[in-house]
């Protein structure tokens, strides 16, 4: 009752209340469904102009969290709860983001990739650190809040790159996996320094006893020392028992879900209990967990599932709530000139930094801008950063909005960027030539083979030993099934990520077991230069020749055999066969011709 005279004003007489808790938690309950139903409409609005999925939900936010009717329905306790929802949230972002990223690369010679990221950092970082602090972007400026803020304007989101080149189909291409590996080195490094940063300029410590400071320093960073040094040893271990009790195409044991589950918990949860952050904390314990393994993979899977799903319309709300227009102070010209220079450290620091590297690595110039241009694009940790000084008052409400602004800007150009890219790659090379009479001897032979059943099984053995050749380059065999998707087996798909179904069906399991453990113990006997793929078209008989054919496009498969769709008697003879896939056979055949 009284938090309600805090935040509304006036109470509502002893008769009403009823009606005006009623009237409250409605406007809280309407105010996260506009939040879901516009950010889903918005990004499927912006789908065609291949915007990533952070544009739409930045602007949705902004505009429900500054709505006069919306912000009043909320009191401090439902605050409380959508700040806790959005930390929860951000921690397992974190953990996903750090658990695809590779922390040995550190320690390798650096490759082209890690040399444009470098490039592309470091100018940010000086710029942002020498400008920053003229211009009091800070309450109270600090050294710790001056280097979070560099490092941070100086990182990529690699998230937003990744599904960017992947949905526009150039993952593959050199610039694509330029793009990809440059923007997870650099997001990967900026966090970790502002991981490290964390240690000597915790947010949460208000003590002015210096001795004080450096005790808990010390403290955490031997916390977060022994979680790593915990994690990147016992955790191998675990993740392998876990996997190969629960092979490839059996269902996940409940009682191993539960123990991975807690124990990912766990790793992530030591160093906070002596006062680091758990979002950090939870990014260090992902980078050291194996990537890689059925464990690993359905960890990340569900989360990336859930985080568009649910998290990231609460999460922008939330960022809307707390960037509050009425206290943006647009009339300074003061405002705009820190927002253009933030602007101008962003964009200007990468584009410089990869050109000049560009220059050293033989790169055109146009090529090198563009990459610069992409890896400024920022990410949903960064929008977090921008929310948290407000809450932690460390910047000002203006500062923070424009910090957020400069995010929405620096996404906003990629995907004309990369359409750039596209159409100067094909005036160079119209056409990719795969087909068998333009491969390279030197070069693996890259088959997609695909089988109805068992009973395919030994011409597809017979098949592989003629095509074997020399061992070296030797050829690569994506085998894949053909299953016909019916209502029985959809019934039986479990969601294991965004793009990610394991068929649960005990006849469609069973018979790529007994494919699988046929053609793989022939590949280990006699297979030598052999290597084999599992893959699987699931799909109705309309829709697979499409499925193939998109199959053999992203693997860039240079043979494509398909079965016949009649199978031979004992007595030489053909049966009737299966119009469905003699459907899928034509269709195939004439969508290549």
């Amino acid at each position: 009752m009284d938090s309600v005279h805090a935040v509304n004003g006036s109470a509502p007489a002893c008769p009403d209340f009823i009606s005006y808790t009623v009237k409250n938690a409605a406007g809280k309950v309407i105010s996260i469904v506009l939040a879901f139903v516009f950010s889903n409409l918005s990004h499927q609005l912006l789908k065609p102009l291949s915007q990533p999925r952070i544009a739409s939900d930045i602007a949705v936010g902004l505009v429900l969290g500054n709505i006069g009717l919306i912000r009043h329905a909320f009191d401090e306790q439902f605050i409380d709860i959508l700040n806790s929802i959005a930390e929860f949230g951000m921690i397992c972002y974190m953990f996903v983001l750090g658990m695809e990223m590779d922390p040995y690369v550190i320690f390798k010679a650096p490759s082209r990739s890690a040399m444009v990221a470098y490039a592309g950092m470091v100018p940010t970082i000086i710029l942002a650190c020498s400008m920053t602090l003229l211009l009091h972007y800070y309450q109270h400026p600090t050294i710790g809040f001056t280097f979070s803020l560099s490092t941070t304007l100086s990182g990529s989101s690699s998230h937003i790159l990744t599904r960017l080149i992947t949905s526009l189909k150039i993952g593959k291409s050199d610039i694509g996996k330029l793009v990809i590996a440059a923007g997870m080195h650099s997001d990967m490094i900026s966090v970790l320094l502002v991981s490290v940063g964390y240690l000597g300029f915790p947010t949460a410590v208000t003590v002015n006893d210096f001795a004080a400071n450096i005790r808990m320093t010390l403290t955490m960073a031997a916390a977060l020392l022994l979680q790593v040094i915990f994690t990147a040893t016992v955790s191998p271990i675990f993740m392998n028992w876990v996997n190969n009790e629960n092979p490839e195409g059996k269902p996940m044991k409940g009682s191993h879900l539960v123990l991975s589950v807690a124990y990912m918990a766990f790793v992530c949860s030591g160093a906070p209990i002596y006062g680091y952050s758990p979002i950090l904390s939870a990014f260090v314990a992902g980078v050291f967990l194996p990537s890689e393994g059925r464990v690993s993979k359905w960890a990340v899977g569900k989360i990336n599932y859930l985080l568009p799903t649910i998290f990231y319309p609460v999460f922008f709300f939330w960022m809307g709530f707390h960037a509050d227009f009425s206290k943006f102070e647009a009339s300074h010209w003061e405002t705009w000139g820190r927002f253009l220079v933030l602007v101008f450290i962003t964009i200007f620091g990468k584009v410089i930094g990869t050109v000049i590297c560009g220059v050293m690595l033989g790169f055109h110039q146009r090529e090198s801008a563009e990459l610069g241009l992409l890896l400024a694009a920022k990410g949903h940790f960064h929008v977090f950063l921008a929310v948290i000084g407000i809450l932690l008052n460390i910047t000002s409400t203006t500062t923070s909005i424009s910090i957020i602004i400069v995010i929405f800007l620096s996404v906003l150009p990629t995907p004309l960027v990369v359409s750039q890219i596209i159409k100067r790659a094909r005036k160079r090379a119209p056409t990719q030539r795969v087909a068998l009479e333009w491969l390279d001897p030197s070069n693996e032979l890259r088959i997609l083979l695909c089988i109805q059943g068992v009973h395919n099984v030994l011409s597809t053995i017979n098949l592989m030993e003629i095509s074997q050749g020399a061992s070296d380059p030797g050829i690569l065999v994506y085998l894949t099934d053909m299953v016909e998707l019916t209502d029985q087996i959809a019934s039986t798909l479990v969601q294991e990520g965004m793009d990610t179904v394991t068929v649960m069906d005990k006849d469609v399991t069973e018979m790529r077991d007994q494919i699988s453990t046929a053609v793989q113990a022939y590949v280990e006997e006699n297979g030598n230069g052999i290597t084999l793929r599992r893959m699987l078209a699931l799909s109705t008989f309309n829709g697979m020749a499409k499925d193939i054919c998109n199959l053999a496009e992203d693997l860039m498969i240079s043979l494509v055999i398909l079965p016949f769709h009649k199978n031979r008697h004992a007595n030489g003879t053909l049966d009737g066969g299966n119009p469905g896939f003699r459907y899928v056979n034509r269709k195939v055949i004439i969508t290549n011709q």
